[in-house]
């Protein structure tokens, strides 16, 4: 099985979050796969953190470690159709490249991000939630903007 991983998954490991565990179990003999800007998003997820006094120096350059070891295959995107999905939903564009991802791949999304996978719905991507469980349909279309 393949599955797409949202930043938050890899960054819930690197930072021994509660789902840890749980999201190791179910990646367990999955192929995972990522954006390629996956490194670059880590890096500006924990310079946030560190901005915001929630992790040291230290600790973020243990999570990076931690992170970009993990098995990923890192994929190119579609920048523009892309940025169509981000100014259509009104979300970041890191986030619209994990979904242009699971869209063009038509594999499901790993996320713990609860407005992400409100998103994936739209769709109708199928999305591995915070309890992990199928809840949405397989990729099929783009949706008429």
């Amino acid at each position: 099985m393949d599955i797409i991983a949202d930043t938050n998954i890899f960054l819930a490991i690197a930072l021994n979050e509660p789902e840890k565990e749980q999201i190791i179990q179910l990646t367990s003999g999955v192929n995972v796969i990522a954006p390629e800007i996956l490194p670059y998003e880590i890096g500006n997820a924990l310079s946030a953190m560190i901005k915001r006094k929630q992790i040291t120096y230290d600790e973020a350059w243990s999570a990076q470690k931690t992170a970009t070891s993990i098995p990923v295959r890192l994929v190119g995107v579609d920048i523009q159709q892309s940025l169509i999905i981000a100014i259509d939903y009104n979300i970041y564009a890191y986030d619209a490249y994990f979904f242009r991802c699971a869209i063009y791949l038509n594999k499901p999304l790993m996320t713990l991000d609860k407005r992400l996978q409100k998103v994936a719905d739209k769709f109708n991507i199928q999305v591995l939630t915070r309890k992990f469980l199928p809840i949405q349909k397989l990729v099929k279309t783009l949706p008429k903007s």
